[in-house]
């Protein structure tokens, strides 16, 4: 299907697939998700790239909030990112932007994910492609991406 889901199985993780319609002409994708899966932003989980000018890191937060890049950066012991551009970030993962899963890209990226997440039963994360989420339990998704759980939103 997808290589994150193609992953999730070979890992043998639980996780439940969720698909809807995705409307093309819509760019706000984690809002789509959550309003067309019938969940909430704090549920739903965005995956972001940012880059060092070197390196590139994964960001993972809920939908409701925004990326604070200071802290994602001192979390990844840099002193300072900037957000990956479109082409960069679909290169990096092999996903197009609005589908980019942060599990089963082309390179295992230092990754952190919002520690909000650890307050949730499931979170859900794009599947590798745009009308696709897949939902798992927030510690199991850590695991599979070797990620910590850390303060990276904007207050």
């Amino acid at each position: 299907m997808t290589p994150a889901i193609t992953l999730l199985k070979k890992l043998q993780v639980d996780f439940s697939i969720h698909e809807y319609d995705h409307d093309p002409s819509n760019v706000n994708f984690g809002q789509e998700a959550v309003e067309k899966l019938g969940l909430t932003d704090v549920e739903v989980f965005k995956t972001l790239l940012a880059t060092d000018g070197q390196n590139y890191f994964v960001a993972v937060l809920p939908v409701a909030y925004q990326l604070s890049l200071s802290k994602f950066a001192k979390a990844m012991g840099v002193k300072k990112l900037r957000m990956a551009d479109m082409a960069s970030a679909e290169r990096v993962t092999g996903y197009l932007v609005g589908g980019i899963s942060p599990i089963g890209q082309k390179k295992k990226l230092p990754t952190v994910i919002s520690h909000t997440a650890q307050t949730l039963d499931k979170m859900y994360v794009s599947g590798g492609r745009r009308g696709l989420d897949v939902g798992l339990v927030p510690d199991e998704l850590a695991k599979v991406l070797s990620a910590r759980f850390c303060d990276i939103i904007d207050n």
